[in-house]
């Protein structure tokens, strides 16, 4: 399935039926009374919040989402029927947006959730609700109030436990078909990964999440090269996995060019625990990793491990340090979203 983070669509909640104009007509009642029925009510445009999606391609090829129109109201005092909600399956981690692209209107995190982005319209009254003391047989009835319409953005971004981040060609795609399921396209030149891909990876019995972010370059967040839409995806992992490449002349000019970006982009993401491995070791001599790695542990404050996506060497070490950071993130969320004791008042005689 192709992966598809960012779209827009348009919405309109059905309107409602028109009010009915009616009057009993029966043998031996000479003067029936007005029995015009309401109209329906316009169907809702719904959000449902599915935990096994992660793209939004299924809204790359439908765009229009419009509900149904309240049945109008019948003789007999007979209400029309109301018509059925459209609901939109998204998934966890999505963003809906107004018009401009920047107005929040949803954040949706909780799988399974349900809301109402678009109510419909309400049905209009029959004669039968304007009957009064001095106007007995009413030819009066309400057309159904219209539904409301909108088009929104829907902007997707990964929930995933860890992210990896680093120049084009940094070999995050081999690491995360090292140590995942995950089969992403893998090349020797500059943006072979165009899209995000998520892998589980499983350590010491224990599972979390990593996403393969695409390549970043200088001036990314101003969109830039692939632009700043996948910075968005590292907003929400709990630990970033930085990888440089060894065999590049300047290892340290390229971790700093990464960091310059998460810092101008903002967001809280220069401020993410990160984990910082010099990748492709095995193309390298002694002592030019000598060199590498101690060029790098002058621009950063964490400690630069080894490893070597191909060979595997170093991986393991990576994955578990990884793991910790993740667990220690986990806990704190868990205990964050624990509510504060009560209290009980001491009393004193």
């Amino acid at each position: 399935m192709k992966f598809l983070d960012e779209a827009k669509i348009f919405l309109k909640s059905g309107d409602g039926g028109a009010g009915s104009i009616s009057f009993r007509r029966e043998k031996y009642i000479e003067y029936g009374g007005p029995n015009g029925g309401d109209g329906g009510r316009g169907g809702d445009i719904v959000i449902e919040v599915v935990e096994d999606l992660n793209t939004l391609i299924d809204y790359r090829y439908q765009q229009h989402f419009k509900a149904l129109n309240g049945r109008p109201g019948m003789g007999r005092q007979k209400t029309g029927p109301s018509a059925d909600a459209v609901t939109l399956k998204l998934p966890v981690g999505t963003q809906i947006l107004e018009e401009d692209g920047e107005t929040l209107i949803a954040d949706l995190m909780t799988p399974g959730m349900q809301t109402v982005l678009l109510k419909g319209g309400d049905g209009g009254r029959g004669n039968m609700n304007f009957k009064t003391a001095t106007n007995r047989a009413p030819r009066r009835s309400e057309p159904g109030w219209p539904g409301a319409e909108m088009w929104v953005w829907l902007r997707l971004k990964l929930i995933a436990d860890v992210g990896l981040l680093g120049m084009p060609n940094a070999g995050k795609s081999t690491f995360l078909a090292a140590t995942t399921r995950a089969r992403p396209k893998i090349a020797d030149y500059p943006f072979t990964t165009l899209h995000p891909n998520l892998g589980v990876v499983y350590v010491d019995e224990t599972e979390f999440v990593i996403a393969d972010i695409p390549g970043l370059i200088e001036g990314a967040h101003e969109g830039i090269g692939l632009g700043d839409r996948f910075l968005g995806h590292v907003e929400r992992c709990r630990v970033l996995l930085h990888l440089v490449d060894g065999t590049q002349e300047d290892v340290a000019g390229a971790y700093t060019t990464i960091r310059g970006e998460l810092k101008a982009y903002g967001g809280d993401l220069v401020d993410k625990k990160e984990i910082v491995a010099l990748n492709k070791t095995d193309a390298m001599s002694d002592a030019e990793f000598e060199e590498k790695q101690k060029a790098l542990s002058a621009v950063t404050e964490n400690p630069v491990m080894a490893m070597s996506g191909v060979s595997g060497s170093g991986v393991d070490d990576v994955l578990r340090a990884l793991l910790s950071v993740v667990k220690q993130e986990r806990l704190a969320e868990k205990i964050a979203e624990e509510p504060a004791p009560i209290e009980e008042p001491t009393w004193t005689p």
